[in-house]
């Protein structure tokens, strides 16, 4: 998927009313009066919304006799999909480094009888009295 094309997508995407639209679309071809049903809105937004859709390559519009109906192209988003999945290995060595943390200390709170990990380290940097005899 090349940067432009991943723009038109993400651009798509953005907006709630598109976003429902293609929800809508993944349940089966739907006619523009069916899209358009569920929100107060003209059926000229709506057609622009489609519009935008189609032009990101989201959906498919064709002419059915007076019907003019819209399919998913499911392709796109699927693309769209890798693209970002490709930073799924990138979070979660984050997330692990995250849980191994938290792990830690919790570990330390065990360790120091129920004193929270937060106070032994405040304890840790009260300074220290000098217990030798002068």
């Amino acid at each position: 998927m090349n940067d432009n094309q991943l723009d038109m997508t993400f651009n798509a995407l953005a907006d709630p009313t598109r976003r429902a639209n293609l929800a809508r679309l993944a349940q089966g071809v739907a006619s523009v009066g069916e899209l358009a049903a569920p929100f107060e809105v003209s059926l000229p937004a709506i057609s622009r919304h489609l519009k935008v859709l189609e032009g990101a390559n989201l959906i498919r519009r064709e002419t059915d006799a007076q019907w003019r109906l819209c399919h998913l192209e499911a392709q796109t988003l699927k693309q769209a999909s890798d693209w970002i999945f490709q930073y799924h290995e990138f979070w979660e060595d984050r997330f692990g480094a995250l849980s191994d943390y938290l792990n830690e200390l919790k570990n330390n709170e065990t360790k120091s009888g129920g004193t929270s990990a937060k106070e032994t380290k405040m304890e840790n940097l009260q300074p220290q009295t000098d217990k030798r005899k002068t």
